[in-house]
């Protein structure tokens, strides 16, 4: 192992960022990084520092044949999670994880587009036949847009459950904490700042479509338009969000790959710790909704009327995910 490597695995293994180590040395967060990238060498002063910092000696990091006995998960508020040694991802497991992530993403992201448009049919079907637009009875149009939609919820679980499968392998990148062989934070840099202006773009795209899609539907409101214009522009709404989540989902997420490999932001073992623990508050909070939403819509068969169910809970799950993490960090 190359000094290089054992700067990243020290650094790693006290949990710090190359921000906070480079404070601790009195240097820039750059020379930190061309350390761990092999482009440049500490002197003599900084090996020094570096040692009583790491809490090791000169001789194993300035000797490549020397090797840790053993890696410890960083601590978390003061506690290690695991005595065990860190598993190590290698440069091809690495490229392997983004090439999946690159071909599996863009499917999820369409089965949650599928999701997110899948009473569009019902719900123009009911308007056209109220306006009396389309001769056909109130049964025919509700069977086939309820037909459609779990269709299309059909798909869309099929997608879920093929493709989640794929990523099973490297799971335990976005879960726990690993230790990057030399050359992976070098490619994942590099590849995270190639993407970032894609990343960007589809970012702001979605957004705007999630705020813009609202106005036509706003302005028809007030207008009062007839009924089955308004039903056109709940379409429309729909569409957008669909179109925005699949964005986020299929180029910001692969943006977030380098950024799992190189643990930063949401991805800090910190951070995943958190996660963990309100995962299961996650998944009961949007099953509930989904049940809600589902009963709601098809007892009162006003599908034009019950999708700002999903509005109003994506507001409230980001103030319950805030108290959640509150919650948790009281807790430790």
């Amino acid at each position: 192992m190359i000094l290089a490597e054992k700067i990243i695995n020290e650094r790693k293994k006290n949990g710090w960022s190359q921000e906070e180590l480079a404070d601790m040395l009195g240097v820039s967060r750059q020379s930190i990084s061309k350390w761990e990238s092999a482009q440049s060498v500490p002197d003599l002063q900084k090996i020094l520092k570096l040692a009583e910092t790491f809490n090791v000696s000169t001789d194993y990091l300035l000797k490549d044949e020397m090797e840790p006995a053993s890696v410890e998960t960083p601590s978390y508020n003061g506690q290690n999670d695991s005595v065990s040694p860190l598993r190590r991802v290698s440069l091809e497991e690495a490229s392997e994880y983004v090439s999946i992530r690159k071909e599996v993403l863009p499917k999820i992201g369409l089965g949650v587009f599928l999701c997110v448009t899948c009473p569009v049919v019902l719900i123009l079907l009911a308007g056209l036949q109220s306006a009396q637009i389309i001769k056909v009875s109130e049964n025919v149009t509700a069977a086939i847009g309820i037909l459609v939609l779990f269709a299309q919820l059909g798909v869309a679980i099929w997608l879920f459950i093929s493709q989640s499968g794929k990523l099973g392998k490297y799971a335990f990148l976005e879960q726990e904490s690993f230790d990057a062989e030399y050359g992976v934070d070098g490619m994942a840099k590099e590849k995270l700042a190639a993407t970032a202006p894609y990343n960007t773009r589809a970012l702001t795209v979605g957004v705007l479509l999630c705020v813009l899609g609202c106005v036509p539907l706003v302005i028809t409101s007030i207008l009062q338009a007839p009924s089955v214009i308004i039903v056109a522009m709940v379409d429309l709404l729909l569409l957008a969000v669909g179109c925005a989540v699949y964005l986020f989902i299929a180029i910001c997420g692969v943006n977030n790959s380098y950024k799992v490999l190189l643990q930063t932001d949401d991805y800090t073992y910190e951070n995943k710790m958190k996660n963990r623990k309100l995962e299961p508050l996650n998944r009961i909070y949007w099953l509930l909704v989904t049940v809600i939403y589902l009963a709601v819509s098809f007892i009162t068969g006003r599908w034009d009327f019950t999708w700002i169910i999903w509005a109003v809970s994506g507001v409230l799950f980001a103030l319950i995910r805030v108290i959640g993490e509150s919650l948790v960090n009281t807790n430790e």
